[in-house]
């Protein structure tokens, strides 16, 4: 047999070995969880984009942690990048003990078609649920944050600083949890809705194109922080064109001006939308920083 044949009947063989071992597994298959059975507040049909569910991840009980994340993938409030976005980020967070679940919240292109106020809603909603059923998923109640990437980081951001906002009338014992997240991670946010570093589609579609400016400064969330807003960790690139890094910096600098902790980092590297950032040399160290962030921070502890 010559080397030619050698390798062939090699690379075969590999193949075979591949083809046999069982496929990379996650802790246990992911749970789909309707966030409203009876219908969410101002549905206006039955398709799958106008329920609001959570995808449930739960790492394996010898590695939980007791935290667990709300995760908003983005997509301008106009569709949801539920990949690398959601499913990469829960099984990521698994990978440290910690609870994932994926939020599919309405926006202007699901179903029927949805504005203010069915994200802020669907984001409250989640956070309680996920609260209020802490027990059963091995969750620790004082230990649920929030994560968003982009449009899902402006409904994050939201998130932490309008948790109070009553957006929608409760309805079960659910509703009686609070909605406001212990923490947030908001990677390359959208934030401002007045400044010129603006993403102005995200903004059109929650608001509309015709925004009064009250509404802007309202969900301008760099202009919300208090004292109140929970701890936040954000990350941005110099190279994001799409969702400038002020974003993300002016709402460090209001959460410094409330006294809020905060860590953001900036990296050179990096177009909008990397996700894990897995292949941008710099800019992939960011989930192992939000872990130690994390970490620090108190909510991994077992």
């Amino acid at each position: 047999m010559n080397r030619h044949h050698r390798t062939i009947v090699g690379c075969c063989l590999v193949a075979a070995l591949l083809a046999m071992s069982p496929a990379p597994c996650i802790a246990t298959e992911p749970s789909v969880e309707v966030l409203w059975p009876a219908g969410a507040p101002g549905a206006k049909g039955n398709a799958d984009g106008d329920v609001p569910k959570l995808t449930i991840y739960l790492p394996d009980k010898d590695k939980a942690t007791g935290a667990a994340i709300v995760i908003c993938p983005g997509g301008g409030y106009g569709h949801l990048a539920m990949d690398h976005e959601g499913h990469q980020i829960a099984q990521w967070l698994n990978s440290f003990g910690v609870a994932g679940f994926i939020l599919q919240y309405r926006h202007r292109n699901s179903g029927a078609g949805y504005g203010h106020p069915a994200p802020l809603q669907d984001v409250q909603r989640a956070v309680r649920s996920v609260r209020s059923g802490a027990a059963g998923w091995g969750v620790k109640p004082d230990r649920i944050g929030v994560l968003g990437f982009s449009a899902g980081g402006h409904l994050a951001s939201t998130a932490v600083t309008h948790f109070d906002d009553k957006v929608y009338d409760g309805r079960d014992e659910i509703d009686q949890a609070s909605a406001r997240p212990d923490f947030g991670v908001l990677i390359y946010p959208v934030i401002s809705f007045v400044e010129p570093f603006t993403h102005v589609g995200s903004r059109q579609n929650l608001l509309g194109a015709n925004a009064s400016r009250e509404m802007m400064e309202k969900f301008s969330n760099e202009k919300q922080v208090t004292a109140q807003t929970p701890p936040c960790f954000l990350i941005h690139t110099w190279e994001d064109t799409g969702v400038p890094a002020e974003n993300s910096i002016y709402f460090y600098l209001a959460m410094r001006k409330a006294k809020a902790p905060a860590e953001l980092h900036l990296f050179a590297k990096g177009p909008h939308g990397f996700g894990l950032g897995q292949k941008i040399e710099g800019t992939s160290a960011w989930p192992m920083l939000c872990q130690n962030w994390m970490k620090v921070s108190g909510f991994l502890g077992q």
